[in-house]
C-alpha cells in the first residue's frame, strides 16, 4: 500500500512537469524560511533579551497575512499569478540579503514584516494555480504532496537551522534562505504553463474584494472550510499556547520533552497530508473531512489525559494526522469550490480569517492557561475540535462537489 502510494506521488510529478517545477520551488523555499525562522528567534532575542520583541516577531510572521489577504486579495486574480510568485521571491530573496547588515531588532522586524508581506501573496498564488497545473482527478492527489512537502520542511529547516546557528550565527541562515528563494524563483520562471484561465474583468477594487467575500459566503464548499477550520484554529491556538505548559509543567519533561511533543506533532501532519489525497480520492470529501476533524480532536483529548510526554507524544501524532489530512481537504474544497477567476480571493480571504482568529486565539489562550491550567485547554481544544468535524459533516452534507461554470460572474 505504501509502496503504491509513493510510486502515485512519484508519477504525478513525472507527468505534470509544471507542478512538479512548483513542487520542488515549494521545497526550496521551505527548507530556507523554517532554518531561517529559527535564526531570527535566536537572533533578535540574543540582541534584546526580551519576549516583547519575540512576540512582535511572531506577529509580523502572520499579521500580513489577515492584512493583505482581506485588503488586497482581487490582486491574486487581477495579476498574472507566476508573476505574483516570483517577485513575491525576489522580495524575501532581497530581505534575507539585507538581514545580516540590520542593525538592531526594528530593522530586523521591519524586514520580517516585509518577507510577511510577500508570503502573504505567495500563498494564496500558489494554491489558486495549482488547479491549472494537474488535472481535476489528480487535486487531492496534488495537494497531499504539496502538504507533505510544508510539512517535511517545517521538520528539517528548523532542525538545520538550530545546528547552523549553534555552530556559526544567524547570518548563515539568513544567507542559505536568499538563495533558497532565488532558486525558488529561477524554478518558477520555467512553468510554461499558465496559473489563469483567462484575464480577470475588474469592476473596482472594491467591488472584486466583495464578490471574493460574497462567494465564501455563497459556496457551500468554501463556508465550510470559513466556520469549521474556523473553530478549528481556535483550538490551535488554544494547544499551541499551552504545549509548553504541558510538557514542562503537568508532564515535567523539560525542554527536551516539550521539543519532542512539538516535533510527533510534526511527524503526524506529515502521515495526514500524504494519505490526505488517498483518501478523498477513495470516500469523497464529507466523510473524510469530518473525520480528519474528528481524529484530530481525539488526539488532544487523549494527550491531555496521558500519564507522561511519552504516551502524550504518540496521542499528538493520531492529531497530527487528522491535522494534515484536513489541511489537504480544505484546499480541494475552495480549489474544488471557486471558480477559477474568483479561486485567488477565496484562499486570500479565508488565510487571513483563520489567521486572524489563530491570533485572537492565542491571545485569549495565555489568560486561560494560566486560570485553568494546560490539560484544560487541551480538553477544550478536543471539545472545539469535536464541533468543527460535525460542522464539517453536516456543511457538506449535499453540498456540490464542483463550482459551476458561472459562478461569481
Amino acid at each position: 500500500m505504501t509502496r503504491n502510494l509513493a510510486s502515485s506521488r512519484l508519477a504525478l510529478l513525472t507527468r505534470a512537469p509544471g507542478y512538479r517545477l512548483l513542487f520542488f520551488a515549494a521545497l526550496a523555499s521551505g527548507v530556507g524560511t523554517w532554518l531561517a525562522y529559527v535564526a531570527l528567534v535566536i537572533d533578535i532575542m540574543d540582541r534584546t533579551g526580551d519576549a516583547r520583541w519575540v512576540s512582535a516577531l511572531l506577529i509580523v510572521e502572520f499579521l500580513p497575512i489577515v492584512v493583505v489577504g482581506l485588503l488586497a486579495a482581487p490582486l491574486v486574480d487581477r495579476l498574472p499569478r507566476r508573476q505574483i510568485l516570483i517577485a513575491a521571491d525576489i522580495l524575501r530573496a532581497a530581505v534575507f540579503l539585507a538581514l545580516p547588515f540590520a542593525d538592531g531588532a526594528l530593522a530586523i522586524v521591519l524586514l520580517a514584516l516585509a518577507a510577511g508581506v510577500a508570503t502573504s501573496l505567495f500563498r494564496p498564488a500558489s494554491y489558486a494555480g495549482l488547479p491549472n497545473l494537474v488535472a481535476d482527478k489528480d487535486l487531492p492527489e496534488a495537494n497531499g504532496l504539496l502538504q507533505t512537502a510544508e510539512n517535511l520542511t517545517w521538520a528539517i529547516g528548523a532542525l538545520v537551522g538550530g545546528v547552523l546557528v549553534a555552530l556559526s550565527g544567524p547570518d548563515l541562515a539568513y544567507w542559505v534562505n536568499a538563495a533558497s528563494f532565488a532558486a525558488s524563483a529561477l524554478l518558477l520562471l520555467r512553468i510554461r504553463e499558465t496559473l489563469e484561465q483567462g484575464k480577470m474583468v475588474s469592476e473596482g477594487h472594491v467591488r472584486d474584494l466583495l464578490a471574493g467575500l460574497a462567494l465564501v459566503v455563497r459556496s457551500r464548499p468554501l463556508l465550510t472550510v470559513l466556520v469549521a477550520w474556523s473553530i478549528v484554529m481556535l483550538a490551535n491556538a488554544g494547544t499551541n499556547v499551552a504545549e509548553v505548559f504541558l510538557a514542562r509543567e503537568v508532564f515535567d519533561a523539560g525542554d527536551f520533552g516539550y521539543g519532542f511533543l512539538v516535533a510527533m506533532g510534526a511527524v503526524g501532519l506529515v502521515g495526514g497530508s500524504l494519505a490526505g489525497g488517498e483518501l478523498i480520492d477513495r470516500f469523497g470529501m464529507r466523510g473524510p473531512y469530518g473525520l480528519a476533524i474528528a481524529l484530530m480532536g481525539a488526539g488532544l483529548l487523549a494527550a491531555a489525559a496521558s500519564p507522561n510526554v511519552w504516551v502524550a507524544s504518540a496521542c499528538v501524532v493520531v492529531a497530527g494526522l487528522g491535522n494534515g489530512a484536513a489541511v489537504v481537504c480544505n484546499a480541494v474544497l475552495v480549489q474544488r469550490g471557486a471558480p477559477d477567476h474568483l479561486r485567488g480571493r477565496a484562499f486570500s480571504v479565508l488565510m487571513s480569517t483563520g489567521y486572524g482568529i489563530l491570533g485572537a486565539g492565542m491571545i485569549a489562550a495565555g489568560p486561560l492557561t494560566n486560570e485553568v491550567g494546560a490539560r484544560a485547554v487541551w480538553v477544550a481544544a478536543a471539545g472545539l475540535c469535536a464541533v468543527g468535524a460535525g460542522v464539517g459533516f453536516l456543511l457538506l452534507t449535499g453540498a456540490p462537489a464542483r463550482a459551476a461554470v458561472g459562478d461569481g460572474a
